[in-house]
């Protein structure tokens, strides 16, 4: 362990490890091409932007939990297995954001439109599978097996969210083609604006407010789809704007290019098969917790959104980092790209031990939000898991850090049939098979459960951690103008 951390930190150091750092490496690491303000500066607003979405999803869910207990209980898996399906189409389509970083940093802005584009039409693609699932979602949460009364909301809350696919997957291939090219101040807006008309409209439609009926979980559901096609409007209206049409407008720029599309499917389904992968294997995780019980599912639902609260804002780091790569291995630069990586990585790790510290000394700032106005007896159980639970996030969320900078590295570069393959392996081995043997053939508790969780996040961290160090991703490009390396 101390081994592979001491490699982690090697750009702090000299070759010659006898002497220390000098004022101008120092100042180099902070100010230079690939330092920490080059990565602060362009992970600013996506971090704020990705707190946005953290903050929609957290008040989301602490205002169902003030409607009932089982809204908050059916809002977490309806919810996660919606984005699970919709998981595979967004990681596709925001693939788009790579192409973009690495068309920039070569100089190829007459191709920047048409890959955008082309993640529009993996958007409608999603958008026909989601209303295909509406009618079969009875079955889909019969097999699930929780409590009758949580079952109705799932089925409702799934659905509804289902109408929203479209403009929520083409909505992430039109945010790559500013934060692909350094500039995601207009992601970070649009975030900001969409979140508003969330909670707005959460409020309003939950609990029948300002006009509005009272719709319960409906109205949490649909005051996200309202939202998802606001954001969607608002950047097909920038993307008609002068600066699109001057720089990176071509004739035909709106059409399905069969080669083009092709290689984003090339490059970008394995990203979307990974994607989907990740997102399933918690999922699945969080239907099999329903059969321990209403109370534990609901302290696993408080702790995974507070977990959510936290980790969503260094995702912003993470495509900053992303979008580095990208731009520096376009200009086949991968020395730059390789400082962009360890300086992002530097920055989160201090973030996330901050928030673990804050998880084990001060856990009711986080968990006394959810307090329902109904069944206070039944919250102090809930209260009592949820404090033990955070204390297993503290300790697996400093390995995630490396599950966000290193994983993000590999995707700017283009290597994701490499992460597709390490998520499938540990999704099944690592986490669906032993969560199913400890939760339902051995009948163990929920703190049993969580650790099989915390297994699966420490371990992955560190295969990434490996795959990184190797350096194959330095000579990979998703780009026509390049050879691409097998990166199988």
């Amino acid at each position: 362990m101390r081994k592979l951390f001491g490699l982690i930190g090697e750009r702090w150091r000299r070759s010659d490890k006898t002497k220390p750092l000098t004022i101008n490496e120092i100042q180099r690491r902070v100010r230079g091409k690939g330092g920490y303000k080059e990565v602060l500066v362009l992970s600013f607003p996506l971090i704020l932007s990705t707190s946005t979405w953290a903050i929609q999803h957290f008040v989301d869910r602490m205002f169902l939990s003030w409607y009932s207990a089982e809204a908050i209980a059916a809002s977490m898996p309806a919810g996660m297995l919606n984005f699970t399906v919709m998981s595979l189409f967004i990681g596709t389509a925001s693939f788009a954001g790579t192409f973009v970083a690495q068309y920039y940093g070569a100089g190829r802005f007459d191709r920047i439109g048409k890959i955008v584009w082309q993640g529009f039409y993996v958007g409608l693609a999603g958008g026909l599978v989601h209303l295909f699932l509406i009618p079969f979602a009875g079955y889909i949460f019969n097999f699930a097996g929780h409590a009758p009364e949580i079952r109705v909301y799932e089925i409702i809350y799934f659905r509804i969210l289902c109408l929203g696919a479209v403009p929520a997957i083409a909505a992430s291939s039109f945010s790559g083609f500013f934060s692909g090219r350094g500039r995601p101040w207009p992601v970070m807006w649009i975030s900001f604006l969409q979140t508003a008309v969330n909670l707005v409209l959460d409020y309003c439609m939950i609990f029948g407010r300002w006009g509005f009926p009272e719709m319960g979980i409906a109205g949490a559901a649909s005051a996200t789809v309202i939202s998802a096609f606001f954001a969607f409007a608002v950047y097909a209206l920038m993307l008609r704007n002068r600066e699109f049409h001057k720089f990176f407008g071509a004739p035909g720029v709106k059409k399905l290019d069969t080669i083009l599309f092709g290689r984003l499917m090339h490059f970008g389904l394995p990203n979307g098969i990974q994607f989907f992968i990740d997102t399933a294997g918690f999922a699945i995780f969080i239907m099999l917790m329903g059969r321990l019980g209403i109370l534990e599912l609901a302290a696993s639902n408080i702790a995974f959104n507070i977990n959510t609260l936290a980790f969503m804002p260094m995702i912003g780091v993470g495509i900053a980092v992303s979008i580095l790569v990208g731009q520096n291995l376009g200009r086949n630069d991968a020395d730059t790209a390789e400082r962009s990586v360890y300086s992002g990585f530097h920055l989160t790790f201090i973030y996330m031990a901050a928030i673990a510290f804050l998880y084990v000394a001060v856990p009711d700032i986080f968990i006394r939000p959810f307090a329902p106005r109904i069944y206070p007896g039944d919250f102090e159980n809930i209260h009592r898991m949820a404090i033990v639970l955070l204390r297993f996030i503290a300790f697996y969320c400093l390995f995630d850090t490396m599950n966000i900078i290193f994983l993000s590295a590999l995707r700017g570069a283009g290597d994701t049939r490499y992460t597709m393959k390490m998520i499938i392996i540990a999704s099944v081995f690592v986490l669906i098979i032993p969560a199913y043997i400890v939760i339902v053939l051995l009948k163990l508790n929920i703190y049993s459960a969580w650790f099989v969780a915390t297994a699966y996040v420490t371990i992955l961290g560190f295969s990434f951690l490996v795959r990184f160090m190797k350096g194959k991703w330095k000579h990979m490009r998703v780009i026509e103008h390049m050879p691409v390396e097998d990166n199988l």
